[in-house]
């Protein structure tokens, strides 16, 4: 991708990131994430695209796309303003760890398609992690064009109440249109979602193709899965002043600190609960409980309760799990500090006698 900007606002910059510089700050370079690599970020700045490499105590893990950084003039980077917006995750596999997704996303499009792909639970966690990150969530049905779109939609609406949901053809040159009516000039968009269900087709058409390379794959017919293009998120810019980040589909996602989320996506069931005759009550039956009146009478179902207390006892353990290992490896860092210390100072000591 090859860009020449001229103004910091082209690239998302707003007073919230201005209001953070101070004096000090006159000679860095302030400049926006575009894509985390192993060893190195590519950022934009006013002047274009830079290679950044981070100093001794930052690890690029700690970056994100969508990051704005401020650098010095050899490419390295000083420090990261504070973020509008931040999506994350706990990490796959067995590692009680935080992991960055995104930052500073104003609107999050969460993709599914019109096929067997359309998961509600999946699609509630994906909805928590909008709201607790703080961003605006879309829903976004692809492939309407090839099953009828109305039950999705109808089942998309139940998931959080006033959710907007808009169904598509990603093909269609009228989806462009169809997703600017919910993301503003000046913002940037975050497409999240499963493998295959369309998320580089929208970026395509949202960028108009970056370079001319196409960044989809074809699509197998006969199990709705698409392969997997994407394999690193990527900031692009997108048509009429707007900014884009792609994202890999994602098989696993656990939530971490999402207790506001969850609260947002399952307002429905918090409002309920408080109207519970027991404080305590734990929705299995006690006598005065409100949401077993709801699900007696029709009005909520049961899958949905047992979602919203499996989520919200995950994030519980998940939170509880990592914030246990930050503790843990700072304890281990101040014990190696002190140890090293103490090396030293027996050091001295025995120069001294000598």
């Amino acid at each position: 991708m090859s860009l020449k900007l001229n103004e910091l606002t082209s690239l998302g910059w707003t007073s919230f990131f201005a209001e953070q510089l101070d004096e000090n700050d006159a000679n860095l370079i302030p400049a926006r994430i575009s894509e985390v690599r192993r060893d190195v970020v590519m950022a934009l700045s006013a002047d274009g695209v830079v290679d950044l490499i981070t100093p001794p105590d930052m690890s690029v893990s700690e970056l994100a796309v969508g990051d704005w950084v401020l650098a010095r003039s050899e490419n390295r980077v000083e420090r990261v303003l504070e973020r509008r917006t931040r999506i994350n995750r706990r990490a796959a596999g067995h590692d009680a760890r935080s992991q960055l997704i995104a930052a500073n996303v104003d609107v999050l499009f969460v993709t599914t398609s019109c096929n067997a792909d359309f998961n509600a639970a999946r699609l509630e966690r994906y909805l928590v992690m909008a709201a607790s990150a703080g961003c605006v969530p879309v829903l976004v049905l692809t492939k309407a064009d090839l099953e009828e779109a109305a039950p999705y939609i109808e089942q998309a609406q139940e998931l959080q109440l006033g959710l907007a949901v808009v169904a598509l053809n990603a093909k269609n040159p009228d989806a462009v249109a169809q997703l600017m009516e919910h993301w503003q000039a000046g913002e940037t968009a975050a497409l999240l979602g499963s493998s295959g269900v369309g998320k580089s087709t929208l970026t395509n058409a949202l960028t108009g193709v970056v370079d001319g390379a196409p960044l989809t794959a074809a699509i197998r017919e006969d199990d709705a899965k698409g392969r997997h293009t994407t394999t690193t998120r990527n900031l692009y810019p997108a048509l009429n002043g707007r900014w884009v980040i792609d994202t890999p589909g994602m098989r696993e996602l656990q939530l971490l600190d999402a207790q506001d989320g969850i609260g947002a996506v399952f307002a429905d069931l918090e409002e309920l609960s408080a109207q519970c005759k027991f404080r305590n009550c734990a929705h299995g039956g006690e006598p005065g409980c409100a949401i077993g009146a709801a699900i007696k009478i029709g009005d909520l179902s049961e899958d949905r309760l047992t979602r919203w207390q499996k989520l919200t006892q995950e994030d519980a353990l998940n939170t509880e799990t990592v914030h246990e290992a930050r503790s843990r490896g700072k304890a281990t860092t101040r014990y190696q500090r002190r140890t090293q210390e103490e090396a030293a100072s027996r050091k001295g000591k025995h120069k001294k006698r000598r």
